[in-house]
């Protein structure tokens, strides 16, 4: 069993690996042709395969019966998520002498390309790649019952357990965190790290538009569903008042206003208790994110489906800064802290109605953790999971072909553990689509969406044909309706100032130009020629987005974030397809994280936070809230279960 521990903090620790990397020279295979008896000839050969985003080469060393090393020369792979196959893969292809290696889930791309690459090199080598390819016995000895006992319990190493970890720690609780994948992070260090939050010393920059403002004031004059709307809207009304007063032109925000978004964006199917604490949580977290050292950057965007300039983006790729930060923490506290992977949980251990620990599987062992304070249930939502998605799906109809962005992690093992001990499960039945899905993977790879209120979306005739600012379901039932279900995305030089500039996912739009993935135009006829769209069309959808910029007409689709002008050049365009990308529903918890049963009770013991709870969000996640959703509920989780309530 393997014990996360300092010691393999270099192996473990995302985005903070150290990878040695040396120079790629030429095969040092001897001249002749003639192989001999054995293997291999013997020597030193390269080989090379397309990672993510660029090409992967290794070097592998043979004598005449042995694989003797295989190294990494250098790579572009995602840090944090294909570091576990790019230490491990190697290693194994030296440990069994073969070719015949497991991908590493989560991190396939990568684990591909290492394995291509590495069959490339043998070939050079005379090897046979069929006997390479046989199946190889991998069994290890017989299992063994591996009992522990600690305070906190967490199941799930994605962002909300972790979350979780870091918070009962602070809350002077022991912890053992279990986590199913070989890597820590689950789906929300593959996000692009958006970061929803009410930031006023940020967001003083931006200047508010006067449409924006009569947005907000729409959102106060509402039919009140309960006394928690009616208040919200009430004391959103005199910020408003307070704001106009005193003449004010910087980007208004307040948390009431978040929540009331929120709630709106997912059709008022939200617990408004559960979203107004989320909103306040979300500005709150903001300094105890940068207290654990994440870094920040100090503009605000609106990511896709945020409906405000609100969004906080990680300086570290993706989410690994959050990430990186809780397992540095963790690993600082020795023994009052234990990350164990690899580790499939099957079952809560209920006893007199309360949750003492949890059981599964860590290859042929079967580990048993009991909790004395509490067990958090953080596994993720059920993207990946296509049965479920099936079984509650009623919006949609068949998403049997879709792919997804979320990570292979994402099957709702929670959810089914939790309804198994009767947990009340709500809103299963909301599933997020996402229009910027990679045309092959489902992915997120290739978004060169930055901010919504700068983005345009176009047709294969080269037309808009949604807002842009909208939520998310609206962007991908408007993506639909279109006739071969594709669009691209469309960003100027106002975002991609030069071919440095990289996307939310770490891919500098120079690269994802030269490997295709983007096309570029030095004016918008030639950006057009590279889409095969009509120029002229595209010319005069631009031309009329323009106008709209400028104040001259309304937007024709009612887009409010109007930024900037598309009119510097280059110009940049991807194409994207609907993916499914979030599931709203779960288990049902309040306000201090504790899971409710069937009968509306609270489960003792038993905590949950993340995408594997429901409530939320509502019918509709809006993006950026996925994040602070782990982090303020991983919080409350945690402090929740290390103080018993």
């Amino acid at each position: 069993m393997f014990k996360f521990t300092k010691k393999h903090i270099a192996l473990f620790l995302v985005l903070t690996m150290a990878l040695s990397l040396v120079g790629c020279g030429k095969d040092k295979a001897p001249t002749s042709s003639n192989k001999g008896e054995g293997k291999f000839v013997p020597g030193v050969y390269t080989g090379e395969a397309k990672g993510i985003s660029d090409t992967l080469t290794l070097e592998v060393e043979v004598d005449e019966e042995n694989i003797l090393s295989v190294k990494i020369l250098n790579h572009s792979e995602t840090p944090g998520i294909s570091d576990t196959a790019i230490d491990r893969i190697p290693k194994e292809i030296v440990e069994y002498q073969s070719l015949n290696i497991d991908t590493i889930s989560g991190a396939t791309v990568s684990s591909t390309a290492i394995l291509e690459a590495a069959k490339q090199a043998l070939e050079k080598a005379g090897a046979n790649i069929d006997d390479l390819l046989k199946e190889v016995d991998k069994s290890s000895s017989n299992g063994e019952v591996i009992e522990k006992t600690t305070d906190v319990v967490i199941v799930g190493g994605g962002g909300a357990g972790l979350a979780a970890a870091v918070s009962a720690l602070q809350n002077n609780a022991k912890v053992i965190v279990l986590e199913k994948m070989p890597t820590l992070g689950g789906s929300t260090i593959m996000a692009g790290g958006q970061y929803n939050a009410v930031d006023s010393k940020r967001q003083e920059a931006l200047t508010m538009r006067p449409e924006l403002i009569k947005q907000i004031e729409g959102i106060t004059k509402e039919e009140p569903v309960n006394e928690i709307h009616k208040r919200l809207m009430s004391e959103l009304a005199e910020q408003i008042k307070e704001y106009k007063k005193n003449k004010s032109t910087y980007m208004f925000d307040s948390p009431q206003l978040h929540a009331l978004q929120a709630f709106n964006g997912g059709d008022k199917k939200g617990n408004l208790e559960l979203i107004e604490k989320f909103a306040y949580g979300a500005k709150e977290s903001v300094g105890w994110l940068e207290g654990l050292g994440v870094k920040i950057s100090d503009e605000i965007a609106t990511v896709t489906g945020a409906l405000w300039p609100r969004t906080h983006q990680f300086i570290k790729p993706l989410t690994t800064g959050p990430i990186d930060a809780y397992v540095e923490f963790i690993s600082s506290k020795g023994d009052d802290a234990e990350i164990i992977l690899e580790t499939k949980i099957t079952d809560i251990i209920m006893k007199d109605g309360k949750a003492v620990g949890v059981k599964g599987l860590q290859g042929n062992n079967e580990i048993i953790v009991n909790a004395n304070k509490g067990v958090i249930i953080a596994t993720g939502g059920f993207a990946r999971n296509k049965e479920l998605v099936a079984k509650y799906d009623e919006l949609w109809g068949d998403l049997s072909n879709l792919n997804s962005t979320n990570s292979v992690s994402a099957t709702g093992d929670g959810i089914v553990m939790a309804d198994a001990i009767g947990a009340s499960l709500v809103g299963m039945e909301y599933i997020q689509l996402l229009p910027v899905g990679h045309p092959e993977t489902g992915g997120m790879s290739g978004n060169i969406s930055i901010n919504a209120a700068n983005q345009l979306f176009i047709n294969n005739k080269g037309e808009r044909f949604v807002a842009e600012d909208s939520r998310r379901d609206t962007l991908t039932k408007g993506l639909l309706e279109q006739p071969d279900q594709i669009m691209w995305i469309l960003h100027d030089a106002h975002e991609y100032y030069n071919e440095d500039v990289k996307n939310d996912f770490n891919e500098s739009i120079g690269k994802l130009v030269e490997s295709g993935i983007a096309v570029k135009g030095n004016t918008i006829e030639e950006l057009a020629e590279q889409m095969k769209v009509d120029p002229a069309t595209l010319k005069n959808t631009v031309d009329t987005y323009n106008k709209a910029v400028r104040g001259e007409i309304s937007d024709p689709l009612g887009k409010n974030l109007l930024q900037d002008e598309f009119n510097k050049a280059p110009f940049y365009a991807s194409v994207r397809v609907p993916t499914i990308h979030h599931t709203m529903g779960g288990i049902e918890i309040n306000t201090d994280a504790q899971v409710v049963d069937k009968n509306g009770n609270i489960i003792k013991g038993l905590y949950a936070a993340g995408e594997v709870t429901g409530g939320i969000h509502g019918s509709n996640r809006l993006g950026g809230n996925a994040i602070p959703d782990t982090v303020v509920y991983g919080k409350i989780a945690g402090e929740s279960a290390a103080l018993e309530k």
